[in-house]
């Protein structure tokens, strides 16, 4: 179910416990859950299950991070790293427009009762010493950070027939108007780039991710949507987006960036889509269902067409999941796809809007990609350039799904950069 009230519990979403989660005197957990688009630490009692999250406040040090938020729009994500040898923890921060930082929780902070059976607890850490970068380079220097700011925002979704109506959230970041240059003029107001993230049910946390701050420092206003079937939201939101792929997670996408390009914050003439995966395969449905509206895609191992997929992926599941709802596959056999369903699937599929598409499309590939197969963002690319839309391949050979090799990742972010410097 969804959280009884905004802000409320909306169940634990984790993959897994960390290794050593247990408190010194064995009483409670400790684990890092989603809660809405903030990651929290939780602190769940052995006995009968209560659960009290840790609002922590570090003392002394200089890390930025950790500073109190003026409201609770721009608060950032915490996370549990481990337990120490003493029974203390290790816990870190972040922030959109700001890297990680880490502060020690002693042992009694973790095991303090302020006597109340719910709600925040309260407790202090102590800052470890904040370190510069170990390298630095023309395009990173050995610097203060460029500064830009952020919130999240909260809008009432589209209704659409078996979904959930819950509240969107969504994470928008502001370039300072530099362009990370203090000595530039101001420009107008910035242009939008809007980021689905993958999945589809995983989350954009209120946290740092270089990729983003870097474009967000360049110039570009950062639109993160948290689209009905994310994590961290409750779980009747979570299962009803499958099923309803292509749908649901579209029109909150396009309400998400409808409410921005109204808000003044941003150059609405300008607005762009960028996502990975599953953020790619609406990519592809938004360039193609919404031309007016998107004016350039970058797109990294995108499904495209569902029912080319299914029988050369690694998660066949998660095609018919999506496609059908969570109560379709027969998880005790195997079979190949009827013709229905493969209609299914291509009609789900951004392959089925192509011929909409008009917008410069960056496609980027990880050649060993076993979960999105390399042919789909093929399929796609060829069938772009036969209808003469500017399109530009980036293939990564030694790369998978997440093209994160440290090499692979830089090339694909600034060459993601300069197409949009290009066409935005």
């Amino acid at each position: 179910d969804a959280p009884s009230s905004v802000g409320g519990f909306p169940g634990l979403f984790l993959n897994q416990l960390p290794p050593a989660c247990f408190t010194r005197d064995n009483r409670h957990v400790l684990l890092t859950t989603q809660w809405g688009s903030v990651g929290r630490v939780v602190r769940v009692s052995v006995a009968d299950g209560t659960l009290r999250p840790l609002h922590v406040t570090v003392r002394g040090g200089t890390g930025a991070a950790f500073r109190e938020p003026a409201d609770a729009t721009s608060r950032g994500s915490q996370a549990l790293l481990c337990l120490t040898g003493d029974g203390g923890a290790l816990v870190s921060e972040s922030a959109p427009h700001r890297p990680d930082a880490v502060a020690y929780l002693p042992p009694a902070q973790l095991l303090a009762d302020d006597g109340g059976a719910s709600g925040a607890l309260s407790v202090d850490a102590s800052a470890l010493p904040a370190f510069r970068p170990v390298a630095a380079s023309s395009c990173a220097p050995n610097g203060d950070l460029p500064d830009f700011s952020y919130r999240v925002l909260s809008l009432d979704p589209t209704h659409v027939e078996g979904a959930t109506d819950d509240p969107v959230e969504s994470i928008l970041l502001l370039p300072t108007g530099d362009g990370g240059d203090p000595g530039a003029e101001a420009p107008g107001k910035p242009p939008l780039l809007v980021v689905p993230h993958g999945g589809p049910h995983s989350c954009h946390p209120t946290a740092y991710i270089p990729s983003y701050a870097y474009l967000c420092a360049a110039g570009y206003a950062v639109l993160f949507v948290n689209y009905r079937g994310s994590t961290g939201f409750g779980q009747a939101p979570l299962e009803c987006l499958a099923g309803r792929i292509g749908v649901v997670d579209v029109a909150d996408v396009v309400a998400a960036t409808e409410a921005v390009r109204a808000s003044g914050d941003v150059d609405a003439a300008r607005v762009g889509i960028c996502g990975g995966s599953h953020g790619g395969f609406l990519a592809g449905h938004l360039a193609g269902r919404y031309p007016h509206l998107y004016k350039v895609a970058a797109m990294r191992n995108p499904v495209t067409n569902i029912a080319s997929m299914v029988t050369a992926t690694d998660i066949p599941d998660w095609c018919y999941v999506e496609s059908f709802g969570s109560g379709y596959h027969g998880w005790e056999t195997s079979r190949g796809p009827t013709r229905e369903e493969l209609d299914a699937m291509w009609r789900a599929s951004p392959i089925a809007h192509i011929d909409g598409v008009v917008a410069p499309t960056l496609i980027a590939l990880g050649l060993q990609d076993r979960r999105v197969p390399p042919s789909q963002g093929m399929e796609y690319y060829y069938a772009l350039r036969s209808q003469g839309v500017p399109t530009k391949l980036l293939t990564y050979e030694h790369d998978n799904h997440a093209i994160d090799r440290v090499a692979s990742e830089a090339d694909h972010w600034i060459n993601c950069k300069k197409w949009f410097d290009e066409h935005l």
